[in-house]
C-alpha cells in the first residue's frame, strides 16, 4: 500500500510508490485520489500496475493532493474486480476510499452479525468489514474508527481516504510493516516498505507503531492509539521472503538479516561442495552470507526471467507450477559436473524446490545440496500469507529426510529456529523494536483467537 498526503502530484507519486511495491502482489492494482472539491476518483483493475495504468495520461484523470493506492495479493476473498482495492464508499453524509493489507481472523463472525443488522456487502474480502463497522458507530470519524478497530482481530494495515483526511492504521501487534516518509517538495507519504520512499523523493521518518492511527493535520504528523494492549510482532516472513532487500523493517535492514541467516546456515549445515548458488531473487543475500562463511565461490547458476512475477503469491497450485517453469533456468556451463549448494529462503509447498533440483540435474550438476535459510514452515499463517491450510505445507506432512526424497536433492537442511534468532540479533538494527511473529515456524501465535482456533 502507498498513500500521499498534501502534494498536488499525489496520483503520480502513488503510482511510482506502488511500482516499487509490485513484488507484494500481482492480482490487482488501484489508486483513489480526492480532488479540491472533495470528490474521490478511483482507477483500478485486475493485474499488474502497468496492466491497469496502461497510459501515464490516465493519472491526469486523478487530480488532487490526497491519495491512497493498493497492490493486491489475495490471501482471502475471491478474485475479480469487486475485490480490487481501494474500495470506494459514497454515502449521503460522508464518503471514503479504503485500502487494506493483512487478514481479519474474525471476519465470518463480524460479517454474519453485520448482515443480520442490515449491512450489504459488495466484495468477499475483509476490507469492507471496517466500513460497515464505522457506519454503525457514533461520534467523530476518528472516534468511530477507534471503536471499530477494537472489534477486529488478526493482522491489518488500513489506509482510509476520508472527507476529513487520510488515516493510516496498524494493528496492535504490528504484524505487517508500515512506515511514514516526508516529501522534499511538500507533503507526507505512508508505505508498506521503505523501498518505496526513495523513488518519490521521500525521507523516512519512522514506522507506524502497533495499535497506532496516524494522520496529518495542518502539516503535522498527528497520532493516537486505538488500544493500550500493544506489542511488536512483525511477521518474520517479511524478512525471509516478502520484503525487498533494500527495505528497512522495524529499523532492521532486510538484506542484512538475510545475509546473516546465510552465515548462520553455513555454520549449522555446511557440506563439501564446489560452489554456492542462490535462488533469485529473495535468496541472493543469504547465498552471499553462506558463500562468504564457507569460503566458496558464489556463482550465478540460476537465471530468473524478469518478465515473470513471484510464483508463491500466485493464487493456485497449477499457476505456481507453471510460473516456476517459466521463471527459472539453470546455466549448464556453470553447474555441469559440479557439487552445488543451492540456497533458498523457504520451502512451503515444495513446488519450486523440486523443480529447481530437476533443472539442475538436467543441466549436469553432479551433486545438489539444498539449504534453506529459514526453519521448516510447519504451521499455517492466518495473518495475510496464503498458507492457511496446514495440509498444504510440505514440512507438516514430511520430515526432513522425506522432504529431501520428495524434492530429489542429495541433501537437505534448514536453518534452526535458534539460528534465525541469532540472525535477527546480529543483523544491523538501529532501534529496539526487535519482536517478530514466528508462528509459522513455532506454532506460537501472537493473538488469542488463533490459539483458540488451533
Amino acid at each position: 500500500m502507498f498513500a500521499v498526503i498534501g502534494n498536488p502530484n499525489a496520483a503520480s507519486l502513488t503510482y511510482y510508490g506502488l511500482h516499487s511495491l509490485q513484488h507484494r502482489g500481482q492480482e490487482g492494482s488501484g489508486i483513489s485520489v480526492m480532488n479540491d472539491d472533495g470528490e474521490i476518483n478511483t482507477i483500478k483493475g485486475e493485474g499488474l500496475l502497468t496492466d491497469v495504468f496502461t497510459n501515464p495520461a490516465m493519472l491526469v484523470d486523478l487530480p488532487g493532493a490526497y491519495s491512497i493506492g493498493h497492490i493486491r495479493y489475495p490471501s482471502n476473498g475471491e478474485k475479480g474486480y469487486d475485490n480490487v482495492q481501494p474500495l470506494l464508499m459514497k454515502m449521503s453524509d460522508e464518503k471514503f476510499a479504503i485500502a487494506y493489507n493483512g487478514n481479519i481472523t474474525n471476519t465470518a463472525e463480524l460479517r454474519r452479525e453485520l448482515e443480520r443488522q442490515g449491512s450489504v456487502f459488495h466484495a468477499s474480502g475483509d476490507a469492507e468489514i471496517l466500513v460497515h463497522l464505522i457506519r454503525r458507530k457514533e461520534g467523530s470519524f476518528l472516534e468511530r474508527l477507534k471503536a471499530s478497530l477494537l472489534e477486529l482481530e488478526g493482522a491489518f494495515n488500513y489506509f482510509i481516504l476520508h472527507d476529513s483526511g487520510v488515516y493510516a492504521v496498524r494493528d496492535s501487534k504490528g504484524i505487517r510493516p508500515l512506515c511514514i516518509g516526508k516529501l522534499s517538495d511538500g507533503g507526507y507519504v505512508f508505505a508498506s516498505e521503505t523501498c518505496a520512499l526513495g523513488i518519490v523523493g521521500a525521507t523516512y521518518i519512522r514506522d507506524v507503531l502497533p495499535g497506532e492511527i496516524v494522520y496529518i493535520e495542518d502539516g503535522r504528523v498527528m497520532s493516537t492509539f486505538f488500544t493500550e494492549e500493544r506489542m511488536h510482532a512483525i511477521c518474520l516472513m517479511e524478512y525471509v521472503y516478502f520484503a525487498r532487500p533494500d527495505s528497512d523493517l522495524e529499523e532492521r535492514n532486510v538484506h542484512s538479516f538475510r545475509k546473516q541467516s546465510g552465515i548462520e546456515l553455513c555454520k549449522e549445515t555446511h557440506v563439501d561442495a564446489d560452489m554456492v548458488i542462490g535462488v533469485p531473487d529473495s535468496s541472493i543475500s543469504a547465498a552471499n552470507g553462506y558463500a562468504e562463511a564457507a569460503g566458496l565461490p558464489n556463482e550465478m547458476g540460476l537465471i530468473k526471467n524478469r518478465y515473470v512475477g513471484r510464483t508463491f503469491i500466485r493464487p493456485t497450485q497449477a499457476l505456481r507450477e507453471q510460473g516456476v517453469r517459466m521463471k527459472l533456468a539453470p546455466i549448464p556451463s556453470v553447474v555441469k559436473g559440479k557439487r552445488v549448494i543451492v540456497i533458498d529462503d523457504s520451502i512451503v509447498r515444495g513446488t519450486t524446490s523440486r523443480r529447481i533440483v530437476q533443472m539442475l540435474r538436467e543441466a549436469g550438476a553432479k551433486e545438489i545440496h539444498m539449504r534453506v535459510s529459514s526453519p521448516p514452515i510447519m504451521y499455517p499463517c492466518f495473518y495475510g500469507v496464503d498458507t492457511s491450510r496446514r495440509e498444504d505445507l510440505l514440512a507438516h506432512q514430511l520430515d526432513t529426510e522425506e522432504m529431501r526424497r520428495h524434492i530429489k536433492a542429495d541433501s537437505l537442511a534448514f536453518l534452526s529456529r535458534e539460528g534465525t534468532v541469532r540472525a535477527l540479533q546480529r543483523s544491523e538494527s538501529l532501534g529496539p523494536n526487535c519482536g517478530v511473529c514466528m508462528a509459522c515456524f513455532t506454532g506460537e501465535y501472537p493473538t488469542d483467537i488463533l490459539k483458540r482456533e488451533q
